[in-house]
C-alpha cells in the first residue's frame, strides 16, 4: 500500500504561483495530479512517469504548470505559474504502481490517491 501526502496548496492573487508536493511512502511507476473546482468534475492536470520523466498536461496549463520529480525522495511536484481563478480547485495527487492501457487521465487507472490541498486564486 502507497500512502500519498500533499501539500503546498494556498491563496494567492491571479498571476502568481505555487508549488505542490506530493510524497508517496514506497514505489510509483506513474503520478498524476488532478483537480476538482465546486460543482465540476475531477480533471487530470499533469501526470509523470517517474522512471523515464516523460510528462503529459492537460492543455489549459501547458505553458504554465510543470510537474517534476524527485525519485531519490519519492516525491512529485507541480510548479504552477501565472495562477488564474479559473485554477482554483482542491488538487489532489494520484499514483499507480503498474503501467496501464488506460487513458492517462483515466482515474480509474490510479490506485492510489492523496487526500488533496486547497488552492484559491482570487482576481
Amino acid at each position: 500500500q502507497v500512502q500519498l501526502v500533499e501539500s503546498g496548496g494556498g491563496s494567492v492573487q491571479a498571476g502568481g504561483s505555487l508549488r505542490l508536493s506530493c510524497a508517496a511512502s514506497g514505489y510509483t511507476y506513474r503520478m498524476t495530479w488532478f483537480r476538482q473546482a465546486p460543482g465540476k468534475e475531477r480533471e487530470g492536470v499533469a501526470r509523470i512517469y517517474t522512471g523515464s520523466g516523460n510528462t503529459y498536461y492537460v492543455d489549459s496549463v501547458k505553458g504554465r504548470f510543470a510537474i517534476s520529480r524527485d525519485n531519490a525522495k519519492n516525491t512529485v511536484f507541480l510548479q504552477m505559474n501565472s495562477l488564474q481563478p479559473e485554477d482554483t480547485a482542491m488538487y489532489y495527487c494520484a499514483a499507480s504502481s503498474a503501467a496501464s492501457t488506460a487513458p492517462v487521465f483515466d482515474m480509474r487507472a490510479y490506485k492510489y490517491w492523496g487526500q488533496g490541498t486547497q488552492v484559491t486564486v482570487s482576481s
